[in-house]
């Protein structure tokens, strides 16, 4: 049974009623960030029962020693984990002496948390009925702000509902945080200073290891019923720990307030002994602005977002809230303003994974930003890969590797490969090859090649000589083979041919020889650099198209098909279909030893390569593999239901297609994997809206044109959604009987609707 407490809304995240048994959840579901840092849904004021404490501040991480029962040459030293940061949202409130805390509370009505995902903002309002019989009603709003990205804002009303009341709010910073991922409880954070000066509170603490610097802000501002109030509070610190105390006596039902503005500065944007300095003239900026203003900033910030990024959904609210809670945490989690970063798959919602960037980025999220963004941000993504090509080089040196082969890490924060399972870290090698093709992908949609010459074709080069490398030749196969890996589908350890590998290492070799051939040709200056520096001979290139050339492929006469790996047939084949319902999520249910014997598939792993490479099979074989994986595939990978939506679409399988679409839109606010209450799967929302744009939008690039094969799920009216091709802004809307295309721009665009030429005209709605 999967959870069902959020209420059905096209623009908000709405919960009712209070259950401690859902908070932690919620703190989830709840999140907010900005690009810059982020923060689960966690309650101001204090609250005693079980919750995951959790504030994220991009970029800043700590190196957890590594914790195996068995040390193998190569691991990596250490885990990334994402720092769980000084919280400054605190607020204490005691009323009458006795503190507000709803698991304590005599009674709690009236309880609602919403997260508008059109203005940017979370709220959260009940009526608490305290042990001494007082009872408040309180309304709380924050943001973190996309404009400030160093500033968050709180407005926390409580109005005394049945006498007088004696409130007291004390906001408060607190550095002496821990995580709850931690291999060996190592103290992350070393606090330095507390200060303060009139309402304004600071906490520089530092990284232990990598030494990040921070410096934790606060300033607040008291109100009775909108009345500005000046009182004097008192100031209370130790080593860790920073806070104001503002009592005042409130008359029954007048509103008291309190604006508290607090964030983070970091030294990866400014001096490290100017911090506080920083944080002063931050602090100066937001209350100049004030609460009010700085919300409706938030409301146009988010106007701007949602006029490029928003699809709507006509006559179907779960599937419209489903997108539009992914599209909203894609754009909470990365903008595109800092090269230096990327997305972590938990974003800013939690800790698991550790670490910031995966294969995901590559393979799922850079369409969601080159179609709803520009280029530039597509650009950013692909550049960072090239700034860790160095690493990628030093990763693979220490498996063994040589003369510049690259092996670019599995789980990093800095190009560094952090992540420690064995099966995963040693074998899981197919990330390579969505970095490689992600280079294609961007220059197929964008038309820019420049990237290329400029500093794809070095990552290309690095990424052929691994693969050059990790294939062997068979003599009983007379072809060379890729032996020892863990595919996509992870509960396969230790495979001999994963073929979606194989295929992918054939793929990157060819195509890095394909741009050597064209960068020599056209861009001569830009060849003779890379030469000079990564020294590639013809007898190199020609080792390298023997690899491709005799490439081993594990096929199925009987079933005719490509096998997931060489002995897929070995298992004993009983579908999905006939496994008892109880038995799942097998991955908690199930050994690994279980696992790895079961011919479950735990996300597309042929079909994943059937997706990137749709242009290199016929339709036919597509439905063969589709008919013959799907109902071996569990789904227990937040990146299998999209995939297999977009592929059932193009095969007009639309039941199926819509299914794995509220699948893939509904993982989290559904809790699918009942796993939500620690983070959710940023990542894989890049999924989903590929299920809608790629998937029933059939977008594709065909000869070097927009093209689109629309469908539309029964369940729904229309749909639309905007992309940004080439600069130019093209809306889309499909019905049931037509699909209407709008051009914004000054220039006509060339598309395919169905495989026919289309012209559109700028400013003028063309209906097919």
């Amino acid at each position: 049974m999967n959870q069902d407490y959020i209420k059905l809304d096209n623009w908000s995240i709405i919960e009712e009623g209070f259950n401690p048994k859902r908070v932690k959840s919620s703190e989830s579901l709840f999140s907010i960030g900005n690009g810059a840092m982020g923060q689960r849904a966690n309650f101001e004021e204090h609250y005693s029962g079980e919750t995951f404490q959790g504030s994220y501040v991009a970029g800043v991480y700590y190196p957890d020693k590594t914790r195996v029962g068995w040390w193998k040459n190569g691991y990596p030293e250490y885990f990334a984990k994402v720092l769980n940061a000084p919280n400054w949202i605190g607020i204490n409130v005691e009323i009458n002496g006795e503190q507000l805390d709803l698991f304590t509370c005599k009674k709690v009505e009236n309880f609602r948390r919403e997260l508008n995902m059109k203005e940017g903002w979370l709220s959260r309002s009940f009526i608490a009925t305290l042990k001494d019989g007082i009872t408040v009603e309180v309304n709380a709003k924050r943001f973190l702000s996309l404009d400030l990205e160093e500033v968050g804002a709180i407005q926390y009303q409580i109005k005394p509902l049945n006498e007088d009341a004696e409130i007291i709010f004390q906001p408060y910073l607190d550095s002496g945080i821990t995580n709850e991922d931690t291999n060996w409880d190592d103290k992350f954070w070393d606090t330095r200073n507390v200060s303060h000066k009139n309402h304004q509170a600071f906490i520089e603490a530092k990284t232990m290891k990598t030494d990040f610097h921070t410096c934790t802000f606060m300033e607040s501002k008291i109100y009775i019923d909108e009345k500005s109030l000046i009182i004097e509070p008192k100031f209370k610190a130790d080593a860790t720990y920073a806070s104001f105390c503002y009592k005042h006596s409130v008359k029954q039902n007048e509103t008291y307030t309190i604006h508290k503005f607090g964030g983070y500065v970091v030294d990866r944007n400014h001096e490290k002994s100017k911090l506080v300095t920083v944080a002063k003239s931050v602090l100066k900026s937001a209350t100049k602005k004030g609460f009010n203003t700085l919300l409706e900033d938030q409301k146009k910030a988010w106007d701007l977002i949602w006029n490029m990024s928003d699809i709507t959904i006509s006559g179907d609210v779960k599937a419209q809230q489903g997108i539009r809670f992914n599209i909203f945490q894609l754009n909470q989690t990365y903008l595109g303003r800092d090269s230096r970063l990327n997305i972590g798959p938990k974003g800013f919602t939690g800790e698991k994974y550790g670490g910031s960037t995966y294969w995901d980025t590559e393979a799922y999220c850079i369409p969601f930003y080159m179609a709803t963004k520009n280029q530039n941000v597509a650009r950013t993504l692909l550049e960072y890969r090239y700034n860790h090509l160095e690493k990628a080089i030093e990763n693979a040196q220490k498996l063994g590797f040589k003369n510049g082969a690259a092996l670019y890490p599995m789980v990093t924060m800095n190009g560094e490969e952090c992540h420690n399972e064995w099966e995963i870290t040693f074998e899981e090698i197919h990330r390579n090859g969505a970095i490689a093709f992600a280079i294609y992908n961007y220059c197929r949609y964008t038309d820019d090649y420049s990237y290329i010459p400029e500093k794809g074709l070095e990552v290309l080069i690095g990424i052929a000589r691994f693969w050059h490398q990790r294939a062997n030749f068979s003599t009983a196969k007379n072809k060379y083979v890729i032996l020892g890996v863990t595919g996509p589908n992870e509960y396969e350890n230790n495979v001999n041919n994963n073929w979606y590998t194989n295929y992918l290492a054939q793929w990157c070799i060819n195509y890095a020889l394909e741009n050597i051939g064209k960068v020599e040709e056209e861009y001569a200056s830009d060849f003779t650099r890379i030469m000079n520096k990564v020294k590639l001979s013809t007898l190199e290139l020609a080792e390298w198209k023997a690899v491709a050339d005799n490439m081993y492929f594990p096929f199925s006469e009987k079933h005719n098909v490509y096998l997931q790996q060489d002995g897929f047939l070995d298992k004993e084949l009983i579908t999905v279909a006939d496994l008892d319902k109880s038995q799942r999520p097998i991955n908690q249910k199930w050994s690994w030893d279980h696992i790895l014997r079961s011919p479950y598939i735990k996300q597309a792993d042929v079909l994943q390569g059937f997706y990137f490479f749709e242009d290199h099979f016929t339709e036919e074989e597509l439905e063969r593999h589709f008919d013959f994986y799907e109902p071996f595939t569990v789904h227990e990978s937040s990146l299998s239901p999209c995939v297999h939506s977009i592929q059932a679409a193009k095969l007009g399988k639309m039941e199926q297609a819509y299914e794995f679409y509220l699948r893939t839109s509904r993982l989290d606010l559904d809790d699918y994997n009942k796993e939500v209450h620690e983070g959710l799967h940023i990542t894989s929302m890049a999924g989903t809206w590929m299920s809608i744009v790629e998937g029933f939008g059939g977008m594709r690039v065909k000869d070097n044109k927009l093209s689109f094969t629309p469908k539309i799920p029964k369940q729904w009216d229309a749909y639309s959604f905007k992309v940004n091709f080439r600069n130019q802004i093209l809306k889309v809307e499909v019905c049931q009987s037509d699909t209407k295309f709008e051009l914004e721009g000054n220039t006509e665009l060339q598309i395919l609707v169905n495989n026919l030429p289309v012209t559109i005209t700028p400013n003028s709605l063309i209906t097919v």
